[in-house]
């Protein structure tokens, strides 16, 4: 029964499990079927019983009550709802005859209400409970999901008249203008336009086209190898001379092309096709105005046309210019929406293909390059998308304008078409100069972006070595570069400008002067003239738009470029890595070659649930091999098997600017007994008290509030918590103390650890831990040179078993010899108080722009081009009208010579002037554009000088709660707006406003009743201006600030990008990026649409113009001559579109200047000390290298509690400090206040009776050395790492190198000195940055030398001659040591402990040892006290 009933609902009948739940229900299947037949079936068992009283004799009826009259009105009622809506069931079923028949029965005097029917009634109700529960969950789900998505746009509800007007929009320009719009006042995008919806269609056209420019490529490649192959088939050699001709051609060559536009047309054709058809009937409309025109000044002229005529003309010229307006207004709609949708597109693809990208695809974009691409390449194609048809529209215009031209002039008109076609060769050249500036300007671009970049990243550790004056000038170079380029393409546009703003001039000249010329009978008449000129104010448009097209062509031509070559790059290929379950081992590198710079050769087999070391010098391969497992590298040969799932723990830890609990559950679903398990065995407890938050407070971007130890120990808790397989673990204990290394060992590393029966590999430089590890590998120059236990090892008296000889003595003096400060300290965790961000959201401001920002970017500018600039616009405006004046008043000399020869003298001077005027609005316009490039260009430069110079005075404190993103913004987005987007913006307004003016002037010196008009349009024009320019403007500040984080999650997923590949979360991460996306494309749609909704506004308004001039025309048609009537309406014609281009560019001018306001505001912060002061110390400062403490002080900011409290100290000459002290203890803090990264609240440092705080930072930072905690390198020569100032000669160079026994290592390298670092010294090992790091100190020999846990990243055997170098190299200097290994502090002078910010012991080792206070308690930790005590 049960499986007749399934078929027959097509779904389950029953099924127990609807029951056994909290909240019970039933089947739908069955509640449409058993409890809609038990009530029926009750009243049908019923039925004869109750409707036998109808056969017996007739009972006196009783009136017919309103109640009994209701009832049977009612009921049918419900049942023709019931048709209505299921128009299949018209028949009426027969339990409503019952009940109809029913109440019939009861409508005798004596009867009672029927218990039958009651208990019916009861029956249908209990019946009803769950068929309604099932209702209300489906409301319930549906209210959610509106609550969720709240605010919803009113645009999927409109009216078709509330979408064409735009009506639907009000809601948000009344919220506007009330008070500054927030991110929470924007509504959803629709799923169509919602970053998941565009990706998905365009990445399967991309994959499609991307496959068969691929194999295009690899055709192409074998077809230059074949040519390039001499005869005689020479190999090697000819095969070589290949390889380097392709390589040198990479730029043009070798990538897939051509497959990008195809793409994206695929994807957004239906888009296209729709707007191409309104483009099409708002061109095809615009050339009825001049028929109607010519119809009007015949009207005017001809007294015998009855009125209403005109009339008729003028609401036909209104109707005509409505349609225009509403179509033109829904394909603009239509391509700006298609603009965005690209620039989503391709955002989402660059962030997607960053995710898979090769290592080789890697090293040739930098993040700074990558950004751009995000950035600027993305939002040219967007300026492109969105004139696109003007690529027919444009020919097609130009081509109907000269075909009607025909018709009023005959073949004069080919005399204007040949000075068109002479333009086309100058247009041409134009073009391939600008696209050859524009390449040359974007790599300066991204070159310029890439060290700003890398800036922001190491900017503490260009404060600590006073280098910033280095890369400023680095920077300021380029720049100039980039702004050489830029005025060049500056004069071309300037250029183009002039012969597009002559070509109207030109072409009306050329074929007014042939109509005259040729004939004496041609005479100009208004008929001819102004319907002509309306013509060539419609080709006015095309010819004007054609070089900002080819402009935007080139420009989107070249990001097209770039583009296609990041996106066609290679993926990452892990075809090497295999997942195969019949292996027995748990990790298999069977014969891999693996390839970064240097190979990689290795066979190991590594069992299930085994513990393996992995050991070596720097250097030796150790981080490839990991890399080579993850599948980072390139593979040669081989292959390597993994069995399950990876968890991996980089050599430095990468944190997100997310919670404490966001960054260890990584993406899992949080469960407490297994989290807190994790937080204990990865110490992280006692932290968790520190922090204001404990684990919900917000980590700063790079983690910038956690110590070195704490980001080590938040990686590790990331891996742990993910219950992986196999654990790749790249020397996490090197960043902790040495009683936290052995606590992570025992409790998640090591044999009894919580990954106990996980398979780790564990590369460490340490040989404590070693004796407790199953299997130790040992690793030299990229082979594996002997793998076996410890004792195994240790026995065979290779190389590993002299390695632990040598220093079986550090070994027993340090079980772990790990032994490093777990925290520099919790140095920003005050600023992360409970109920306050860390990193706030960014500053925005609201309102209008203020007029400052406009005269600071006119003072950039420059008074003197501002005003020059001023009166060159004014006068081409005066020109323009004076030539248009002038050919009205030529018009009349139809009526003045009628009949009469036309004398050549009064032809020729009507040409001549007429031409003069023409030439004069170019040349002044051109003048006007050449000074406002050249001012501008002074504005770029200035504006970003100010800012470089200011962000590099910013405070450590900035940087540490400001995302890098937000910065680059600054750099990338707001200066591209400053040097390209707003001189045009400008340029455009000027010539609106003037064109405006000049307009509304003719029509009322033609027509002055039309003044009355004036007024009335004037004020409503002004409030729908004001109304859209605060709504517009906060949405462009919303869209500044939203984009921002794209910018920053993109930088933080570069950064982290293996862990985010090990633990295979791209999916995450691209959700994320999808929505931050979405995000700031909320801002971006409701500004398109509110363009859209002023300009059908505005449009109105210019069409109320046109018919007032026409209107005003008919009244005055006794009293006007043809001329001035030709004039005022060709001119209201034209104001339509300027009006609306100028509140557009008054927005965009407005929207634009926020670039500006933004690039002030970071030029305003407070700056750090100055660099230099007056107080200068002498050449040989500091000599002996005393420092003395007075009662120092220091809070993080004035509102927090000190992180110093007081202390005093008095170091001698040359002594070696070592300074100890657990968490939060201030270590790092003294250190920074050395070198003044943080200022005193009170007391004093001298050094060398000099009091720091009088020096300037410069003279301070440059006489002082650090090696700091984390190695920074920089992109470009290794030489420049070392000397950025070029102070020092090669032989320096290369004896500092030695001494810190990188040498060897250099001299190897094929460039030597001047080899290429990667962005962040990615080609080079951690151990060898450090390197580096000690080579910049002994280069700059300071007498004061701070060492800032430097050795933590290098081998023992490494530590031991950095140690040996330090001591003989820096014997004359002082050395204040932040102790990593204890055993190296143990023979300084005296050590420094603190706690609390106090020094609570200050002595020598062994005093303190027999003290047995704190720093013997820090000793009997580490394992070494006994050891030590002995010794000494």
């Amino acid at each position: 029964m049960s499986a007749v009933l399934d078929r027959y609902c097509g779904s389950v009948f029953w099924n127990s499990s609807f029951l056994e739940r909290p909240d019970p229900d039933l089947p739908v299947c069955l509640e449409q079927t058993v409890l809609v037949w038990l009530p029926l079936g009750f009243l049908w068992l019923c039925a004869p019983w109750l409707l036998s009283r109808l056969f017996r004799g007739a009972a006196p009826s009783s009136g017919f009550s309103w109640l009994y009259i209701c009832k049977q009105v009612l009921v049918p009622g419900w049942r023709c709802l019931v048709i209505v809506k299921k128009p299949n069931s018209l028949l009426p079923p027969p339990q409503l005859l019952v009940l109809l028949s029913q109440e019939g029965v009861r409508r005798t005097a004596d009867a009672v209400d029927s218990g039958a029917l009651f208990l019916f009634w009861v029956l249908l109700v209990l019946s009803g409970v769950f068929p309604f529960q099932t209702l209300l969950r489906q409301v319930n789900v549906q209210l959610t999901t509106f609550y969720r998505l709240v605010p919803q746009s009113p645009e999927a509800s409109a009216s078709f008249l509330s979408r064409i007007t735009f009506h639907w929009f009000n809601s948000m320009v009344a919220t506007g203008f009330k008070r500054p719009l927030v991110q929470d006042d924007l509504w959803e995008l629709s799923e169509k336009a919602s970053t998941r919806s565009i990706c998905r269609t365009f990445e399967t056209h991309m994959q499609r086209h991307l496959h068969r420019a691929r194999a295009t490529l690899r055709m192409r490649q074998e077809r230059a190898l074949r040519r390039q192959r001499p005869p005689g088939g020479g190999m090697a050699n000819g095969v070589s001379q290949d390889v380097l001709v392709m390589v040198d051609s990479v730029d043009d060559k070798d990538y897939p092309r051509s497959w990008l536009l195809v793409s994206l047309a695929k994807t957004f054709w239906r888009v296209l096709i729709e707007s191409a058809a309104f483009k099409l009937l708002q061109d095809l409309l615009s050339f009825l105005s001049p028929q109607l025109l010519k119809l009007m000044i015949s009207f005017s002229q001809d007294s015998f046309i009855y009125t209403w005529w005109g009339y008729l003309y003028a609401v036909l010229l209104v109707v005509v210019a409505m349609l225009q307006s509403l179509f033109l207004q829904q394909y603009f709609q239509r391509c700006f929406l298609l603009g965005m949708k690209v620039r989503t597109a391709i955002m989402a693809a660059v962030y997607k293909k960053a995710l898979v990208v090769s290592n080789d695809t890697r090293k040739e974009s930098t993040v700074g390059e990558t950004v751009n691409l995000m950035s600027a390449d993305a939002q040219r194609f967007n300026d492109v998308t969105n004139f696109i048809h003007l690529l027919w529209s444009c020919p097609l215009q130009i081509g109907l304008s000269i075909a009607f031209l025909w018709l009023e002039l005959g073949p004069a008109v080919l005399a204007g078409l040949a000075v068109m076609v002479l333009m086309v060769p100058i247009n041409g050249f134009l073009a391939t100069k600008s696209r050859g500036f524009q390449v040359e300007n974007m790599k300066f671009k991204d070159k310029r972006l890439k060290i700003m970049n890398e800036i922001l990243n190491g900017i503490k550790v260009l404060k600590l070595y006073a280098w910033e004056a280095s890369f400023q000038a680095q920077i300021q170079g380029i720049r100039n570069q980039e702004l050489s380029v830029l005025k060049k393409f500056s004069y071309l546009s300037s250029v183009s400008v002039f012969i597009f703003a002559c070509a109207p001039a030109l072409v009306s000249l050329a074929t007014f002067a042939v109509f005259v010329s040729v004939s004496p009978d041609n005479v100009l008449d208004a008929q001819k003239a102004f319907t002509a000129i309306s013509l060539f104010n419609i080709l006015r448009f095309p010819l004007a738009m054609l070089p900002a097209l080819i402009s935007a062509m080139v420009q989107a031509a070249v990001s097209n470029r770039r583009l296609e070559k990041f996106l066609g790059g290679d993926d990452l290929d892990s075809s090497a890595i295999h997942h195969d379950s019949s292996f027995k081992s748990a990790v298999s590198v069977c014969g891999a070659t693996m390839t970064w710079e240097k190979d990689t050769h290795v066979s190991l087999d590594i069992l299930p649930g085994r513990l393996v070391a992995v050991v070596g010098a720097v250097g030796a391969g150790k981080s490839s091999l990991v890399s080579a497992i993850l599948g980072e590298m390139h593979a040669i040969k081989g292959h390597i098997n993994i069995q399950g799932s990876l968890a991996y723990v980089p050599q430095q830890a990468w944190i997100q600017n997310a919670t404490l609990m966001d960054n260890i559950l990584f993406g899992s679903q949080m469960e407490d007994k297994r989290y807190q398990k994790v937080l204990d065995a990865c110490a992280l407890g006692p932290d968790l008290e520190l922090l204001p938050g404990r684990d919900m407070t917000e980590i700063g971007e790079k983690g910038i509030n956690l110590s070195g130890g704490q980001k080590q120990r938040v990686s590790l808790a990331r891996a742990v918590y993910s219950q992986a397989d196999v654990y790749l673990l790249d020397d996490p204990l090197s960043a902790v103390d040495a009683h936290v290394g052995k606590h992570l060992f025992e409790r998640v590393v090591g044999p009894r650890g919580l990954l106990k029966d996980k398979t780790r590999i564990l590369v460490t430089h340490g040989i404590g831990f070693l004796p407790y590890v199953d299997e130790i590998v040992v690793l030299v120059d990229g082979r594996v040179s002997e793998v076996g236990s410890y004792q195994s090892l240790q026995a065979s008296g290779g190389a590993f078993s002299e390695f632990l000889n040598t220093y079986a003595k550090e070994s027993d003096k340090s079980q772990q010899g790990v032994t490093r400060s777990s925290v520099k300290e919790c140095q920003k965790l005050p600023e992360s108080r409970a109920g306050q961000r860390l990193i706030e959201n960014e500053a925005m401001e609201q309102g209008q722009v203020k007029f400052s920002i406009y005269l600071l970017y006119l003072r950039a500018v420059g008074w003197c081009y501002s005003t020059m600039v001023l009166v060159a616009f004014f006068m081409q405006n005066l020109a323009f009208i004076g030539q248009n004046l002038w050919l009205s008043d030529w018009t009349n000399d139809a009526v003045k010579y009628y009949n009469a020869t036309y004398p050549a003298s009064v032809r020729d001077m009507r040409v001549g002037v007429f031409g003069a005027l023409g030439v004069a609005q170019g040349l002044l316009l051109f003048v006007g554009t050449l000074l406002m490039a050249h001012g501008c260009i002074s504005a770029s430069r200035v504006l970003h000088s100010r800012l470089l110079a200011n962000v590099l005075r910013l405070p450590m404190a900035f940087f540490d709660t400001t995302p890098s993103g937000r910065i680059v913004n600054r750099f990338a987005k707001d200066i591209f707006t400053v040097d390209e987007s707003i001189p045009m913006s400008f340029r455009s307004w000027l010539l609106c406003l003037m064109g405006v003016i000049g307009t509304l002037l003719v029509i009322c010196v033609a027509t002055p009743i039309f003044t009355a008009v004036v007024v009335p349009l004037a004020v409503v024009y002004y409030f729908v201006q004001r109304l859209y320019v605060a709504t517009s403007r906060q949405l462009r500040r919303l869209d500044s600030v939203s984009r921002s984080p794209i910018y920053s999650h993109f930088g933080e997923t570069v950064a982290g990008l293996s862990v985010i590949r090990a633990y295979g979360h791209q999916e995450r991460f691209l959700r994320h990026n999808r929505r931050t996306i979405d995000e700031n494309h909320k801002s971006v749609y409701a500004w398109i649409v509110s363009n859209r909704w002023l300009a059908i506004r505005l449009e109105s308004l210019g069409n109320l113009v046109v018919f007032f001039s026409a209107l005003f025309v008919v009244i005055s048609r006794d009293s006007l001559d043809s001329g001035l009537v030709g004039l005022s309406i060709s001119y209201a014609l034209n104001v339509t579109q300027t009006l609306n281009w100028l509140v557009r560019m008054t927005s965009e001018l407005e929207t634009n200047i926020v670039a500006v306001e933004r690039v002030s505001e970071y030029t305003q912060i407070e700056n750090e000390a100055p660099w230099v002061t007056d107080v200068h110390p002498s050449d040989s400062w500091p000599e002996p290298g005393r420092v003395y403490i007075e009662d120092y002080k220091v809070r993080y900011r004035p509102e927090l509690d000190l992180v110093l409290q007081g202390i005093t100290c008095d170091i001698s000459g040359k002594e070696k400090i070592g300074i100890v002290g657990r968490t939060g203890a201030g270590k790092s803090s003294l250190t920074n206040c050395l070198f003044r990264l943080i200022e005193a609240a009170d007391g004093r440092i001298l050094i060398d009776g000099v009091d720091i705080a009088k020096l300037g930072l410069h003279d301070l930072r440059g006489r002082l050395t650090i090696i700091p905690q984390d190695p920074v390198l920089f992109s470009g020569t290794l030489r420049m790492n070392l000397d950025p100032f070029e102070k020092f000669s090669d032989e320096a160079i290369w004896q500092v190198l030695e001494l810190s026994h990188l040498k060897e290592f250099v001299a190897g390298l094929l460039d030597g000195l001047y080899h290429e670092i990667t962005e962040g010294g990615e080609n080079l090992s951690v151990g060898q940055r450090q390197l580096l790091c000690l080579a910049r100190a002994l280069l700059r020999k300071s007498r004061i030398l701070i060492l800032d846990e430097a050795t933590a990243a290098v081998d023992l055997e490494t530590d031991t001659l950095i140690q040996a170098t330090i001591r003989q190299e820096f014997s004359h200097c002082t050395v204040l040591t932040i102790a990593h290994r204890l055993h190296t502090i143990m023979d300084s002078s005296r050590v420094m402990v603190l706690d609390a910010g106090r020094i609570v012991e200050f002595d020598t080792p062994s005093a303190l040892l027999h003290k047995k206070g704190h720093f013997y308690s820090m000793a009997k930790d580490a394992g070494i006290s006994t050891g030590i005590s002995t010794a000494l």
